[in-house]
C-alpha cells in the first residue's frame, strides 16, 4: 500500500479535494477505511456534525451520486459507466448513476473561436460563413455549436474542452489508486475486481477524450447501414476533424425526448419503435458494433419515420463467438431451456467459483416465474434485470462487453416503450435469434466450420514435433517450468508481503532501541531535555514504528 500512496503523492490536492466531498456527503466512514484518515482530519473541520449526520440519513445511492456529480467530469462519466454494470449494482444503484448529468458551464465564449481555429489549424472564417458562439449542448467532455461550411453544409461542430485531458488523467490515476485501496481494505468486494471496472473506464474516457476515434465509429456504423434508408448517421467532415475537434452534419428533426411533437410531424411512433430496436439488434447481433447507450437524447426522428443516432462516445463491440453466446442464450430463454440457459451464463463467470448445482436451480426457480408468460407478452428489461440479481446473489461478475450489452437491452426497451406502450422487445428479437439459429446450421456455414476446423486439426498436427523438441530441449537445458494458478494464492502472496514488511520493521525497531540503550549511556553529543539527542531520537522512531506495527496488526486482525 506504500508504494501505491506514494504514486497518488503528486496528486495529493485533488485527493482532498475528493475526500472533503466525500466527508460533506457523509461518505466518511468509507474513506476512512480506504486509509485518507489524514486528509479527512484536516477537512473534518469544514463541517459541522449536524451537516454530516444530515447527509447520512439520505440513501447510499443518492449521497455517492451527489458526490460524483460535485466531483466533477472524470467521476460523472464513471457513474455512467458504472450504470452499465447491472451484473454489480441492485437496481436502486442503477437508477441513481443514471440520473448523473454533465452540469457543467459551457466554455466562455471569447475563448471559443480562438480555440476552434486552432483545433482546426486554420482561421474560422477559412472554413466556416457562419458560426454560433451560442452552444447548443455542452457536456463534460465537449460542446457543441451549429455552423455552416462555405459550401453552405450546416455542421455541428464538437469541441474538445481544453485541459481536459490533464486533469482527466490526474483523476485516472486517483481512481486506480482509490480501486486498489477498495480492493486491499475491503476484502469483500474482490471479486467485483474495482480496478478491473476502473481500467475499462479508462479505455472508454481515454476513446471519448479522441473525437477522432468517435469519427472512425460514425463511419463505421454509416457503412453497416448505408443499405437502410430509415438509419441516418451523420457524415464526418474529415478535412475539418481530428482529436480536438469532430465536424459532422447537423441532423434536424424531433429529439428524442419530445414525444409529444411526433404526431403533429406526422409520424408513426410504433413504427419508430419497431425501426429502432431492429437498427440495435443488428448492431448488436449482426455487426458485433453497437451503440452503448441509445437513451432518448441520442436520438433523433426525421420525416419519413427515420431515425438518426449521435453522440458514438460509447460504443460496445462483440466478437463472432461472443455473438453465438448470445443467441444461445437467448434461444434458451425463448425455449424456456433452464439447463442451456444455466450452462451459457456459467460460461460466462470465468474463473469465478460457482456453486453450479445452487445456481442451475435458481435458474430454474427464476424461469418458473415466465413459466406460462407468452413469448410476445415477455419483458425482456425484467427479465434482464431478474437474471442480473441472481447473477449478483452468486457474485459472478460478467465480462464488461456482456454488462454493456444488457444495460443497452433494458435501455432500448425502455426507449421502445417510451414510443408505444404495447411494444416489446422479444417480437423484434425473435426473428433475429431464428435467422441466425437457421445460419449457423447452413450447409455453407457448416463446410465452412468443418474447413477451418481441419485446418486448424493440421496446423497443430504440423507444429506438434517442433513443440516436442523445444520441450525436450528445455528439460535438458533446465528451462522447462510448469505454472500453476492456486485459488487464494495471490491472496496468500500478499499476506507473506505484509507480514514480511510487518517482520522486517520489527527488528528495524529493535535495533533502534539497542542503539537508543547504549547511546543513552554516552554523556556526550547534543543534550535534549538533559538526554543524549540521538538517543531520545531513536526511542521517538522506536516508538511510532511500534505504534504503527500494533495498528497494522489490529487492522489486519478486523478483516478476518
Amino acid at each position: 500500500m506504500l508504494r501505491e500512496t506514494l504514486l497518488a503523492m503528486r496528486d495529493l490536492p485533488r485527493l482532498r479535494e475528493i475526500t472533503a466531498i466525500l466527508v460533506h456527503h457523509g461518505l466518511g466512514r468509507f474513506a476512512e477505511r480506504l486509509g485518507l484518515s489524514s486528509a479527512m482530519a484536516q477537512v473534518a473541520k469544514l463541517f459541522s456534525h449536524t451537516q454530516v449526520e444530515a447527509a447520512a440519513s439520505i440513501p447510499t445511492p443518492v449521497r455517492l451520486r451527489l458526490a460524483f456529480e460535485e466531483l466533477g467530469p472524470t467521476f460523472i462519466k464513471l457513474g455512467q459507466i458504472l450504470s452499465t454494470r447491472v451484473d454489480v449494482f441492485p437496481p436502486e444503484w442503477i437508477a441513481e448513476f443514471e440520473k448523473l448529468q454533465n452540469r457543467v458551464p459551457p466554455i466562455a465564449a471569447s475563448q471559443v473561436k480562438a480555440l476552434v481555429s486552432k483545433a482546426l489549424g486554420r482561421p474560422l472564417d477559412e472554413v466556416f460563413d457562419d458560426f454560433e458562439v451560442e452552444p447548443i449542448g455542452a457536456a463534460s467532455i465537449a460542446q457543441v455549436h451549429k455552423a455552416r461550411l462555405k459550401d453552405g453544409t450546416v455542421v455541428a461542430i464538437k469541441l474538445r474542452r481544453p485541459h481536459i485531458v490533464a486533469k482527466v488523467e490526474a483523476d485516472l490515476r486517483i481512481l486506480d489508486h482509490l480501486a486498489y485501496l477498495i480492493e486491499m481494505e475491503f476484502p469483500e468486494t474482490r471479486h467485483y475486481q474495482a480496478r478491473e471496472i476502473v481500467a475499462q473506464f479508462a479505455r472508454s474516457l481515454k476513446r471519448e477524450l479522441d473525437l477522432a476515434a468517435e469519427g472512425r465509429s460514425m463511419d463505421r456504423f454509416a457503412r453497416d447501414f448505408r443499405e437502410d434508408p430509415y438509419i441516418v448517421v451523420p457524415r464526418v467532415h474529415w478535412d475539418y476533424s481530428n482529436s480536438e475537434i469532430n465536424v459532422q452534419d447537423y441532423i434536424a428533426g424531433i429529439a428524442g425526448g419530445r414525444l409529444e411533437l411526433l404526431a403533429a410531424a406526422g409520424l408513426d411512433a410504433g413504427l419508430l419503435a419497431r425501426r429502432g430496436a431492429d437498427a440495435v439488434l443488428k448492431m448488436i447481433l449482426i455487426n458485433g458494433f453497437f451503440h452503448a447507450d441509445p437513451h432518448p437524447g441520442n436520438v433523433f426522428y426525421l420525416a419519413d419515420n427515420r431515425i438518426a443516432f449521435i453522440d458514438f462516445g460509447m460504443v460496445g463491440r462483440l466478437s463472432h463467438v461472443r455473438r453465438d453466446e448470445i443467441v444461445d442464450l437467448l434461444s434458451a430463454l425463448a425455449r424456456r431451456d433452464e439447463r442451456a440457459m444455466s450452462d451459457a451464463l456459467i460460461e460466462w463467470t470465468g474463473r469465478n467459483p460457482v456453486d453450479e448445482q445452487r445456481f442451475a436451480y435458481d435458474v430454474s426457480e427464476l424461469m418458473f416465474q415466465y413459466e406460462h408468460v407468452p413469448l410476445g407478452q415477455l419483458n425482456i428489461s425484467q427479465l434482464i434485470i431478474d437474471i442480473m440479481a441472481l447473477i449478483r446473489d452468486h457474485h459472478i461478475v460478467l465480462p464488461a462487453d456482456l454488462a454493456m450489452l444488457f444495460k443497452a437491452l433494458i435501455t432500448l426497451e425502455g426507449l421502445g416503450r417510451q414510443l408505444d406502450p404495447d411494444f416489446y422487445l422479444v417480437d423484434q428479437l425473435t426473428p433475429f435469434v431464428h435467422t441466425l439459429i437457421k445460419a449457423r446450421y447452413h450447409p455453407k456455414a457448416l463446410a465452412q466450420k468443418g474447413r477451418q476446423s481441419l485446418s486448424d486439426g493440421i496446423a497443430m498436427l504440423a507444429g506438434l514435433p517442433h513443440d516436442l523438441i523445444r520441450m525436450a530441449r528445455d528439460v535438458r537445458q533446465g528451462k522447462f517450468r510448469i505454472n500453476l494458478d492456486l485459488a487464494r494464492l495471490d491472496n496468500f502472496g500478499r499476506q507473506i508481503d505484509k507480514s514480511s514488511n510487518r517482520l522486517t520493521m520489527g527488528i528495524v525497531t529493535g535495533c533502534l532501541i539497542i542503539g537508543s540503550s547504549i547511546v543513552m549511556t554516552v554523556n556526550a553529543g547534543p543534550m535534549l531535555f538533559g538526554l543524549p539527542l540521538f538517543g531520545f531520537l531513536g526511542f521517538m522512531v522506536a516508538m511510532l514504528n511500534s505504534l504503527w506495527l500494533i495498528f497494522s496488526i489490529w487492522r489486519a486482525g478486523k478483516e478476518y
